[in-house]
């Protein structure tokens, strides 16, 4: 029982994502290798700039000394974690082994660059995947590295952007750089025309190259391990690679990133108190991004009286950008999300997004009505319209599971009382007895609205998200036209019973109200007294 406890603390410190490194320098004595190697030969050589990795491994087959390089570059900083590892095993020495030897083996990550410090940062909030303990270890990893020579920078912005020198685009720039991490590093300056302070983002010289090595060779590997059936039944490594590889890519092309900042400008317009940093497409390029500066402090570190409010303003962004836009920021960290001055929220880096389908959308909404009426047999099939499970699963053992977690989880008062923490991980431990899969998209909206819900819990232990949900689930209710969210709004009031339910209405209603004030005055502390947050009267349901 203890054990399980204990299990159970990590899995929600990981979700709730209490151990990412937030550090803004690099650890001391940190370096970063990427593997340099001869450029493209001409037509029918070029490395492929989307993830295609039939066009990989051609590319590649033509670089056996660049991948021999990076093969002895992972043995080598490798070896010194796999021999202790190996000593430990040998001397049956294994409890807490990964404790003793997290601190080696995040160093040997980050030293092996990119690929390895965004995967170890993927995997760390896939509970389908890898145990709590891994998962916790995994979020201390620090993506700050070392600068590379700003003369390279210079370089690459000259060659980027087609200009003889830095200057004719930008009257001023620092003469290093004010942030470093794996991908690229960043530079305050003052654009020439037009003279608004900007942040520009530099590409690392041989990222692009380094990636794509190592996701072949990751690829590779796994399409080996698929030859071993033990290994193969619980880890399909080709198919998390292809899902990683994808996203990587996105991350690795500027002008995709300023795209998505432009499209969740607009998107966000609805919502006055939330900025969006501007974007500038006439000096952003594939390996040079160029964005409006905004100066903020971390949300996270902030001790503004303000943040609570902010936090129920930062879940209405997300459930805006969810389930109404269906275009949702999937970089969910405390270090892109700032408090300005006067008190508005910034999100920040927008290189990693996630498109959600309107299936996924309507079958989020109906799963929280099935829950609010605890009808578990129709949760289960939520659960497979959300690809939590495979289509054709007999779901008779799989239901009263859910039943028992599910009325744990409502025992305290309701949905809107329920532990976002607590319930994803009492989820997540059925996901190692039944045949439940953790989607891309779900694992990155658990853990964007788990660290908001952990930012809020430090200043408000009574802190629940899906009470600051509702009120969103209310307007999206209440408004929608669509026949599907029709039929879940008269679930909603209804029930399976067919009885007028008028006190829902009025939480309803009530919520409503609530939304109205978050979104339009960013009015909602993350405390409330006799029906009061803020200076608004929201009564019961907020």
């Amino acid at each position: 029982r203890l054990e399980q406890d204990e299990q159970t603390r990590l899995m929600m410190q990981a979700l709730r994502g209490q151990n990412l490194n937030d550090a803004v320098a690099a650890d001391a004595g940190v370096t970063m290798d990427v593997v340099e190697m001869r450029r493209s030969s001409g037509e029918g050589d070029e490395l492929p700039l989307a993830f295609e990795p039939d066009k990989l491994k051609a590319y590649f087959a033509k670089r056996p000394g660049a991948m021999a390089r990076r093969v002895m570059q992972i043995a080598s900083k490798s070896a010194a974690l796999g021999a202790g590892v190996l000593v430990d095993l040998l001397r049956g020495n294994t409890e807490d082994i990964e404790v003793r030897r997290a601190v080696e083996l995040r160093r040997t990550i980050v030293s092996l660059g990119p690929f390895f410090i965004k995967l170890g940062q993927a995997l760390s909030i896939r509970p389908d995947i890898l145990s709590p303990r891994a998962m916790v270890e995994l979020q201390q990893l620090c993506d700050k590295v070392p600068s590379f020579d700003s003369r390279l920078a210079f370089a690459t912005i000259c060659e980027e952007l087609g200009v003889a020198s830095v200057s004719e685009v930008f009257s001023e720039i620092t003469p290093e750089p004010v942030a470093a991490a794996s991908l690229g590093q960043v530079y305050k300056a003052t654009l020439r025309e037009t003279g608004d302070t900007v942040a520009v983002k530099v590409q690392r010289p041989f990222v692009l190259e380094t990636v794509s090595l190592d996701l072949h060779l990751a690829r590779e590997f796994g399409l080996l391990l698929r030859r071993v059936p033990n290994v193969a039944n619980r880890l399909d490594l080709v198919a998390l690679i292809d899902e990683f590889g994808s996203r990587f890519y996105q991350e690795l092309d500027y002008v995709v990133e300023c795209e998505n900042g432009v499209r969740i400008a607009e998107d966000m317009k609805v919502l006055p108190k939330v900025v969006i940093p501007k974007c500038y497409p006439q000096h952003t390029s594939r390996r040079v991004h160029t964005a409006e500066w905004v100066e903020g402090e971390k949300l996270s570190q902030s001790t503004a009286d303000d943040v609570g409010a902010l936090v129920n303003l930062g879940v209405i962004t997300y459930l805006t950008q969810l389930l109404e836009t269906g275009f949702f920021h999937a970089d969910p960290h405390p270090g892109n999300m700032l408090r300005t001055p006067d008190g508005r929220l910034v999100i920040l880096d927008f290189g990693l997004m996630c498109e959600v389908s309107e299936k996924q959308q309507y079958g989020m909404i109906e799963a929280i009505a099935h829950l609010i009426h605890r009808d578990y047999d129709l949760i289960g099939q939520d659960f497979i319209n959300l690809d939590f499970i495979p289509e054709g699963t007999d779901l008779s053992p799989i239901v009263p599971a859910l039943s028992r977690v599910f009325d744990a989880a409502l025992a305290g008062g309701g949905a809107k009382s329920i532990n976002f923490q607590e319930l994803a991980s009492d989820l997540a431990d059925i996901t190692f007895e039944y045949p439940f899969r953790i989607p891309p998209y779900m694992a990155l909206l658990i853990r964007s609205i788990s660290v908001l819900e952990g930012i809020a819990l430090v200043g408000n232990p009574s802190f629940a998200v899906i009470d600051e949900a509702y009120p969103w689930l209310s307007r999206k209710l209440l408004t929608s036209r669509s026949p599907r969210l029709r039929e879940a709004l008269r679930y909603m009031i209804y029930g399976r019973t067919g009885a007028f339910d008028v006190d829902r209405v009025i939480d309803l209603l009530q919520a409503l109200e609530k939304f109205v004030a978050v979104r339009d005055r960013g009015d909602g502390s993350a405390f409330k007294v006799d029906g009061v947050r803020g200076s608004q009267t929201v009564g019961s349901a907020g």
